[in-house]
């Protein structure tokens, strides 16, 4: 049998033996496991000094890129990673959500990083905040990469998504990443690190791999690193309170127990499209992944009239589903991941169910097609029914595997009060028609959970479902969930970074962030901006044009041209009787494009296209003989990567003849980068 390896310091690391590791489906063994002789100090330090440092040479644009490339590269060995997920009792199905959304995870960060950051190796976050009188002490916030590394111990049933989708926010940030894989199905994430690192895109100590026992690996902590946890709350409790951590105040994030719920809502009644919606659901979540999903759905609430239709097309949809061996195309659900699992799942229902009962399977019997149902971990899905909603145990008892319990309730106060009775969850879902019944269910359940689905017939075909986690949303819960966040787009990288005031002068404040401000210094020079490549372009790079008179006739015929005769713009009465401008005042638009006219410069050139305007504010009101004059300063240039060019964005300031502005804003435009 395999031993599985770690990947750290540099180097693969092979144990002399280890416990074995067996196939769900057939009991076989595959592998062997442990982390014996790996030094868990010098991986970590050799993370930080070697992979965090090569990382923050990097922009983020950079590294976005080859998150992109790495995706593709494992696009291109799936098949493989499908192969060995069919031995942790995965079906086809089951796969795709594991290795199909590890990997749509990457394209998504990748994607997020070039639009939503800049092509820089720090992040200016927010406005300016003037912090004197004359504006020569001013204050911002910037984010740098922690100088720690991103340590990742995560559970048995996401051998490949868990994996990456703490991998992706790391890595853009620019912070390198330790992956401690779940025992149970350590040996499919062994091959996915494997592959990464083949790929050849990942700076050297951007990842490892430890495979085994975590060991001493919390107790070499420093107050630079990240530890990102999936698993029981029990466990996330003892890692939490670890000295190292506490002493350290290390970023601890957790995505722990999580008895999520679905809500049917009282307009939902038999026969209507969202009833059928919601027992489909409940029972993809109860069989995908056989139920061993963290976002899988425990409790199921039904308004009380209708528990019994509920319970009864449930069962009946249960029944179709073929239990047996994932090689199977007709199989629909696989095993667990173990044996010890499914005793621990059987321990759990039993529990539950002493407030209540089975509706619909057996603990101890299942039939399975091409499989031995004793040697392999297979387990009966299984549907409860407790009638008595206030009993403990369904609110408490979280069965990690083919379960749900139905729930009755009465009213939306109830259903409200009965979902916080999970005390706190990673996801919640409500299938109704009612906008008002879910507005006021999603205003009360908020506080307990960190995603809702509110599902209907305009949203199911596209509806990603109750159980799918979304790289650009957050995923993590508050209370018993473990109080974290993973992913959630540009709020995951965020999370590996540190932010930090800087206050200063706005020339230092200007060269800090690579992004001039008002009050920094300005270049003007003989060459237009304009004229300017972006090899030769500057932050700082200024022009000053004007001043243009505003005339009667200019507003008269913008009116007439363009077809906005608002009435401060045409009617001298209404216009006088108007307190914010006492008589007629330009178009605001108007403005903007006398501005427009003024600073550019017509003849081709590097400037390419024009693709937008952002934050524009007119300040004050522009009356028929004022006098206009623009200045326009390369506020931020972010050259993209790949491509022959670059966005470049100005600062437009359009003064009145007294000093004042009339209106500011940023124009965006392409400009080539030769």
């Amino acid at each position: 049998m395999a031993l599985l390896r770690s990947y750290v310091s540099g180097r693969w690391h092979t144990p002399d033996d280890g416990a074995p590791l067996l196939d769900a489906v057939t009991g076989e063994e595959v592998a062997r496991i442990s982390s014996a002789g790996v030094d868990m100090g010098a991986a970590l330090e050799h993370g930080r000094r070697v992979g965090g440092s090569a990382l923050r040479e990097l922009t983020f644009h950079q590294r976005a890129a080859l998150l992109k490339v790495l995706a593709t590269h494992l696009t291109e060995h799936k098949a493989e990673l499908y192969a060995l997920s069919a031995r942790t009792g995965a079906t086809q199905r089951d796969s795709v959500f594991d290795v199909d959304g590890g990997i749509g995870v990457l394209f998504t960060y990748s994607g997020k990083g070039r639009r939503e950051l800049p092509n820089a190796k720090v992040l200016a976050e927010g406005p300016v905040e003037r912090l004197s009188r004359e504006g020569t002490f001013v204050g911002r916030h910037i984010a740098v990469p922690l100088r720690g590394v991103a340590v990742q111990i995560n559970a048995f049933n996401f051998p490949v998504w868990g994996p990456l989708e703490k991998f992706a926010p790391a890595f853009l940030a620019g912070v390198p990443t330790l992956i401690k894989p779940a025992s149970q199905t350590a040996y499919v994430t062994a091959r996915l690190v494997e592959l990464m690192l083949d790929s050849g895109t990942l700076p050297e100590g951007s990842l490892q791999l430890v495979s085994g026992s975590a060991g001493d690996l919390l107790d070499h902590l420093t107050p630079q690193d990240l530890v990102g946890f999936t698993g029981s709350a029990a466990t996330a409790r003892t890692l939490r309170t670890h000295p190292a951590v506490v002493a350290n105040s290390v970023r601890f994030t957790a995505e722990a127990d999580s008895l999520n719920c679905s809500i049917l809502g009282p307009d939902a009644t038999v026969g209507t499209p969202e009833f059928d919606l919601f027992v489909k659901q409940l029972v993809a979540e109860m069989t995908v992944k056989a139920g061993q999903k963290c976002t899988a759905i425990r409790r199921a609430f039904v308004p009380s009239g209708q528990l019994d239709a509920v319970a009864d097309a449930v069962s009946a949809r249960l029944a179709k589903i073929t239990v047996g061996n994932p090689a199977n195309p007709d199989v629909r659900m696989g095993a667990l991941a173990s044996l010890d699992q499914r005793e621990e799942v059987r321990r759990s229902v039993r529990s539950i169910a002493e407030v209540g009962r089975v509706v619909y399977g057996d603990l101890d019997h299942v039939d399975t097609l091409d499989a031995d149902p004793e040697r392999g971990a297979f387990l009966s899905p299984v549907l409860l029914r407790a009638d008595d909603p206030d009993r403990a145990q369904p609110h408490e008892v979280e069965a990690f595997g083919p379960v749900s319990t139905l729930l009755p309730y009465d009213g939306v106060d109830h259903a409200i009060e009965l979902a916080a009775r999970g005390l706190g969850s990673l996801v919640g879902s409500v299938v109704t028609g009612d906008a008002d019944f879910a507005t006021e269910l999603a205003l009360g359940v908020a506080p307990w959970h960190g995603r809702l689905l509110v599902l209907d017939t305009e949203n199911a075909k596209e509806s990603t479902g109750h159980g799918s986690p979304l790289p650009a949303l957050v995923h993590g819960g508050p209370g018993r969930a473990g109080g974290g966040e993973e992913m959630g787009g540009i709020r995951g990288v965020l999370h590996h970074l540190q932010r930090t005031a800087i206050q200063a002068s706005p020339r230092v404040l200007a060269a800090i962030t690579g992004e001039w401000v008002p009050g920094a210094p300005r270049r003007v020079e003989e060459v237009h901006p304009f004229r300017k490549s972006l090899a030769d372009l500057r932050v700082g790079d200024s022009v000053t044009a004007g001043p243009r008179t505003v005339t009667q006739a200019d507003i008269d015929h913008f009116s007439e041209f363009t077809g906005d005769t608002f009435y401060a713009h045409t009617n001298p009465e209404a216009a006088a009787a108007n307190e914010f401008f006492g008589g007629i005042v330009a178009h605001g638009y108007l403005v903007v494009s006398f501005a427009a006219g003024l600073f550019v410069s017509p003849e081709p050139g590097p400037v390419l296209a024009n693709y937008g305007l952002e934050n524009l504010r007119f300040t004050t009101p522009v009356f028929p003989g004022d006098e206009l004059t623009v200045t326009l300063t390369a506020k931020q240039i972010t050259p993209r990567e790949n491509a022959e060019y670059g966005e470049v964005r100005w600062d437009a300031d359009v003064t009145k003849q007294d000093g004042t502005s009339a209106a500011r804003y940023d124009v965006l435009t392409l400009v080539s980068k030769v």
